[in-house]
């Protein structure tokens, strides 16, 4: 039967190209693929959100359909119109040229720009259009943008941006330039509000847009297959003569390198955007919990489980079964104990270090930014994750998540499982001592809660970068170390074989470090952490966690900085 109904999709794939062979055809009921170049039926590719639904690619879209798509139905409404554009270089036509443009496309400008709601939301939302001169740049795209950051500002609105130019406009020379410094200090004083400004990167994004507004969001999306960049391939390939690699200047590759947040299908982009705004849109303060889940009624739930305790172990024990590939990763608590989990990605600079895993989630229904430091349960898996241990790009792609924690108002959980910081020739060249320090650094001045868990490993500098928090936790059968047993037997003894006594010296257990105030609290294992007893632990967690929230309601960021000053100048 399946056969059969793939080989009746095939036949009328078929007969419909015959028919647009051989029958005169009513105009525009066939187009063409730009990605494969067959002739498709123009009522599947609007149903498949203007995607082909031969091999997948995108067509261009107008800026109108654009925001139809992704706006709530009527909710749109445009700003900014009948801005007078001007020749600055007196270029021959130009006027007439704009002019016919605007006949034809029924847009004033290159970009359609105005307020609207995304499930409900409030947000200025522009799209550009490259049916208008490519898109490209002049001074009505850049005072359109600029005049509407300046209104979300004072209207305390986030803003999405949709951009796609071929650049500057050069009919318009410097005077376009300019519209590069002019949008990015709206975009400046829009952030400096404490506002949200998402930018989605469409087919093609380069030149000047791309060296300004479209690459300063908080959060950056792109289509599949877009063309983003700078320079056009092509002008790099005839100025320096360099042979580019396959996929140069594509999401996946970009994503790779660090720069984007996402790749996100346009069938999906409205439900995505939606998210990311109600994720933002939130004004409640840290522990404002429904009542009914309020962390009074569990205040036994710890008590019960350390009602039964484990076989003693000793501190060697406790370190091989913290690096047991069977406890779950910073990723299975994060699903275990968050919803509406999404996942940004790189530290806009190098790559996207996979041994990092953060974003923004919900603890019954309160936003917070979520970091983890993750290791695999397979080889492969493991190898992905460098075995859990943070290049310099993780540990700044994590610090980029915290400071738009801080900038948002969310508090900061983290869990923590390493071996330490990668320690590789490429790490040194990147600055792995710098990056880590500069973590130190500015989570040690957060103006919101961070609360970190060690779950696994805490290995050297590698896990306190993560763990400058104003309270910091362990599970029971977690370590936290200066360096590995191995290390420490190794260095003081001249005999790694020493590593089982190196560890009850070194106190690296969560019970030793209790005692010694390093930590805030024991998180207990009735038996090892693994995948059965997960949702038990995570929920115990959930429980703490809200606690930990609601001791911070009412404070200032101020006090919540200088709480976590004091806990370490204790030290």
């Amino acid at each position: 039967m399946a056969d059969l109904k793939r080989f009746f999709k095939k036949t009328v794939s078929e007969d419909r190209h015959k028919q647009a062979a051989s029958v005169s055809v009513p105009e525009g009921l066939w187009i063409k693929c730009p990605k494969c170049g067959e002739m498709v039926y123009r009522e599947d590719v609007i149903s498949n959100a203007y995607v082909c639904p031969k091999c997948g690619g995108y067509f261009r879209i107008s800026a109108k359909r654009r925001i139809k798509m992704i706006a709530d139905k009527g909710s749109f409404k445009e700003w900014f119109t009948g801005i007078d554009n001007s020749n600055p270089l007196d270029y021959p036509d130009y006027p007439q040229k704009i002019e016919d443009l605007r006949e034809k496309t029924h847009l004033d400008e290159a970009i359609l720009i105005g307020e609207a709601t995304i499930g409900g939301i409030r947000t200025v939302i522009g799209a550009m259009d490259t049916r208008f001169l490519m898109a490209s740049m002049g001074y009505v795209v850049g005072e359109k943008i600029t005049r509407s950051f300046e209104e979300a500002t004072k209207q305390g609105l986030p803003v999405i941006l949709f951009c796609c130019s071929g650049g500057a406009r050069m009919q318009e020379g410097i005077v376009s330039l300019m519209q590069m410094a002019k949008t990015s200090a709206a975009i400046k004083r829009h952030s400096q509000a404490g506002l949200l400004y998402t930018s989605v990167l469409t087919d093609p994004t380069t030149g000047g847009v791309t060296a300004s507004f479209a690459m300063l969001g908080d959060i950056i999306l792109a289509e599949p297959g877009s063309l983003i960049g700078f320079a056009g391939p092509r002008v790099i390939e005839q100025t320096i003569g360099q042979k580019l690699p396959e996929g140069f200047q594509r999401p996946e590759f970009l994503l790779e390198h660090g720069f984007l947040d996402g790749i996100v299908e346009r069938g999906s982009m409205r439900d995505v955007l939606s998210l990311i705004l109600k994720l933002h849109d939130t004004r409640k303060c840290y522990g404002e919990f429904p009542q009914e889940t309020s962390a009074r009624s569990f205040d036994t739930f710890g008590k019960k489980k350390k009602q039964k305790k484990q076989k003693n172990l000793t501190a060697w024990d406790r370190v091989q079964i913290a690096r047991s590939s069977d406890r779950p990763s910073a990723a299975e608590y994060i699903d275990a104990i968050f919803d509406d989990f999404m996942e940004f990605h790189g530290d806009r600079g190098v790559r996207d270090d996979n041994a990092i895993i953060g974003g923004i989630a919900t603890l019954d229904g309160q936003p917070v930014t979520v970091i983890g430091i993750r290791k695999g349960h397979t080889t492969k898996e493991n190898i992905r994750c460098n075995f859990g241990m943070p290049s310099p790009e993780g540990y700044k792609k994590a610090l980029r998540l915290m400071k738009q924690a801080e900038k948002f108002g969310r508090a900061v959980i983290a869990f923590v499982d390493t071996p330490g910081a990668f320690c590789g020739l490429e790490a040194e060249e990147r600055g792995q001592g710098e990056a880590i320090a500069r973590n130190l650094l500015e989570m040690s001045d957060l103006k919101v809660p961070v609360l970190s868990v060690v779950i696994g490993e805490g290995g050297s500098g590698g896990a306190l970068a993560l763990a400058v928090g104003n309270e910091v936790w362990m599970m029971e059968n977690a370590t936290y170390t200066i360096l590995s047993p191995e290390g420490f037997a190794s260095i003081l003894w001249k005999d790694s074989r020493k590593a089982p006594e190196a560890a009850e010296v070194m106190k690296v257990t969560a019970a030793h470090l209790k005692e010694l105030g390093i930590i805030e609290r024991i998180i207990p294992e009735e038996y090892p952490a693994s995948e059965e007893n997960l949702p038990e632990i995570a929920e115990y967690m959930k429980i703490r966690m809200k606690q930990f929230l609601e001791k911070q309601t009412g404070k200032s960021g101020l006090q919540i900085a200088q709480e976590r000053y004091e806990r370490f100048r204790k030290m």
